[in-house]
């Protein structure tokens, strides 16, 4: 029986009372992914890193690196066979930064999970981090 997987988009925005280099720092460096709550970690700012976030749930490898501007990922979590890819966009903006996500190629079973995951555990727990430290 052959299984079609359907793939989803996920696209999100958020504008982070904060400045670009926080915000930056907040996606690569391993102390403030753990003070977000996305620790245990491996992570850091070049291309070709594999990372790992809590403690191995969720991995992969930047393929993309622009300092302050872009990162770009390949994502594995659950049992994914073929990576997702997110990419993170950061501008600067009057009062912070606004940071644009989007995550491509995302299996359709669970793309609603991973959706409210963005809101509720990694972008959402970014943000209140950043704005409340």
């Amino acid at each position: 029986m052959l299984t079609l997987l359907y793939m989803k988009t996920i696209q999100q925005e958020y504008l982070i009372a904060a400045p670009i280099d926080d915000v930056w720092r907040a996606l690569v460096d391993v102390e403030a992914i753990e003070g977000w709550g996305g620790g245990p970690a491996e992570m850091d700012d070049q291309v070709g890193t594999e990372f790992s976030l809590w403690d191995g749930d969720i991995y992969g490898k930047n393929i993309e690196v622009i300092p302050q501007e872009k990162l770009v990922q390949e994502w594995y979590a659950y049992d994914w066979e073929e990576p997702s890819t997110a990419t993170f966009t950061l501008f600067e903006e009057d009062n912070g930064t606004r940071l644009e996500f989007l995550h491509e190629n995302v299996p359709e079973r669970h793309a609603k999970d991973i959706e409210q995951g963005w809101r509720d555990y990694y972008l959402g727990s970014l943000k209140d981090y950043l704005e409340n430290k």
